[in-house]
């Protein structure tokens, strides 16, 4: 079981930071054999990914929901999220054109989707629980009394200041 960090935490870090989420829905649940392909190739990527620390990946959390299954991952930059993305000998490759192949011969069995946002600023709170998120993908540090609260952490207060 993981460690509980003790009180309130937040996250530290300095630096460009991508978040990429990407998910999947299956649309003809009688379809086992053209999604679970699909949902078989994403833990081979996140682990390739893991195993190569320059590769840009952060940190990435696995949710499951009524739709499907959605994978929030934290980047390094755009640039080398793009760049893994379209590498020929990545794991992404094949599977983008296994997902292809088959998506044109039953189309709508299967959705992919995902969304890319590049954040200027991030605020986390983290209370009673191990490193998490965009902790987990960074550094948690103690809550501080100059970032007791969420506008503080965002550093909103210094610009509704100014």
């Amino acid at each position: 079981m993981a460690m509980i960090l003790p009180g309130r935490t937040t996250h530290e870090h300095d630096g460009a930071l991508v978040v990429f989420l990407i998910g999947m829905r299956v649309n003809r649940l009688w379809r086992p054999d053209l999604y679970l392909p699909v949902f078989a190739a994403m833990p081979k990527m996140l682990a390739e990914l893991s195993r190569d620390p320059g590769s840009g990946l952060l940190g990435f959390r696995t949710l499951l929901g009524a739709g499907g299954p959605t994978v929030v991952q934290y980047w390094s930059s755009v640039e080398k999220l793009y760049a893994y993305a379209s590498a020929p000998e990545s794991e992404h490759r094949p599977a983008w054109t296994a997902f292809n192949r088959r998506a044109r011969n039953a189309p709508e069995t299967v959705g992919i989707w995902h969304e890319t946002y590049v954040v200027d600023r991030a605020e986390s709170l983290y209370v009673a629980v191990p490193a998490m998120g965009l902790a987990a993908a960074t550094t948690p540090v103690p809550v501080r009394p100059r970032s007791d609260r969420a506008a503080q952490r965002l550093g909103a207060e210094a610009t509704r200041a100014a």
